[in-house]
């Protein structure tokens, strides 16, 4: 209850009129008196303000919206009851270091304390928490390569031409098209598994696919990808199989040409088999499904499981090695070429060579 004045004067008339501006800013959430408001009290307003952000052109959730949830867990795990206002760098390094002592790598530490800076931030901008908070936040530096017990994880590498050629043959067709497609067009594994044939321009020699959502998309920047001869005898086929609208690659295709290969088939009056498990195949990949068909192939043939992003490293070294990094960059769609450089690996057999020749 919020009391607003006497009823029927003009001062209870303009509160009222405030306190419902004001609730309608905030997403429906009444204000709260400076220095009442709790942790939990903030992370949950916050948490309603991200799932109305972290969106799609599409209207789905994003993954940073995962990573926002998995912070501000952590944070009411320690200091759900505590006074919002009263939270500060001390403690903001206590809730990092129970993520460092969890096994989390460096940079995702990194992320996650840098979200729970980020809602204290927010909630400083809608006065439920004081300016001053934000400033003694921003105090606590991230944590260094080195110079913290936070685990190191591995760098991404490019997938070996041996475990390529190992693999390809315990794929379906739709996954091995998608593996092939990410060789040739350097896509990321989330553009490979949306591509329908209305976003493809196919007018001219080398095709283009203009994606509405992309990693990036959010920026507001565009996503084209160019598919050449090799990218668009992958694509023609299915194409012609699948319905106008529908996703190119679509895991009952798989289930569906498996069946047809299968040695042996139910007799017609044959009572169907109750379901074992709630699995429903749905009719397009996903990035995790699309992984998890690679790495079931990966195990089947014998070599050290790899994921769909790895090809996209690959795809991009054997760019930087004919075409340098500026080719890469723009193979890769990358506005800045320091983050084409992480994915393109340098061509050390070409640094040999240049150090044979001139030391």
């Amino acid at each position: 209850r919020i009391y607003i004045g006497k009823w029927g004067t003009p001062e209870a008339e303009e509160r009222y009129h405030r306190l419902l501006a004001e609730q309608a800013s905030s997403g429906g959430a009444l204000p709260v008196p400076e220095g009442e408001m709790t942790v939990v009290e903030l992370a949950a307003r916050y948490r309603r303000y991200c799932e109305g952000y972290y969106v799609d052109p599409t209207g789905q959730p994003t993954s940073q919206l995962e990573r926002v949830l998995m912070a501000l867990r952590g944070l009411c795990d320690l200091y759900a009851s505590e006074p919002a206002g009263s939270f500060g760098p001390v403690k903001l390094r206590t809730l990092r270091d129970t993520w460092v002592r969890k096994g989390l790598a460096r940079r995702t530490c990194n992320g996650l304390t840098q979200i729970i800076k980020s809602a204290f931030r927010w909630g400083a901008s809608n006065e439920y928490v004081p300016g001053a908070l934000v400033v003694n936040l921003a105090t606590l530096q991230g944590l260094h390569k080195g110079r913290s017990a936070a685990a190191e994880p591995e760098p991404v590498r490019p997938v070996s031409q041996n475990d390529l050629e190992a693999v390809f043959p315990f794929l379906s067709r739709p996954v091995r098209a998608m593996v092939e497609l990410q060789l040739v067009t350097a896509m990321r594994p989330g553009e490979v598994v949306q591509i329908r044939a209305t976003d493809i321009d196919m007018s001219g020699p080398v095709w283009i696919v203009a994606l509405e959502k992309h990693k990036t998309a959010w920026r507001g920047r565009e996503r084209t990808i160019c598919v050449g001869p090799k990218g668009q005898e992958l694509l023609r086929p299915f194409i012609l199989e699948r319905p106008v609208g529908a996703y190119l690659f679509s895991p009952r295709m798989a289930v569906a040409e498996r069946a047809a290969r299968a040695e042996g088939h139910r007799r017609p009056d044959q009572k169907p088999n109750p379901r074992k498990t709630d699995r429903v195949v749905k009719d397009r990949y996903t990035v995790d499904s699309y992984r998890q068909a690679v790495q079931r192939a990966c195990r089947r043939a014998g070599v050290t499981p790899w994921s769909p992003n790895q090809l996209r490293h690959t795809a991009a070294t054997a760019v930087r090695r004919q075409y340098g990094v500026e080719g890469a960059q723009l193979v890769l769609g990358h506005s800045e070429i320091t983050t084409t450089q992480i994915y393109a690996e340098v061509n050390m057999k070409r640094a040999v060579e240049i150090a044979q020749e001139i030391g």
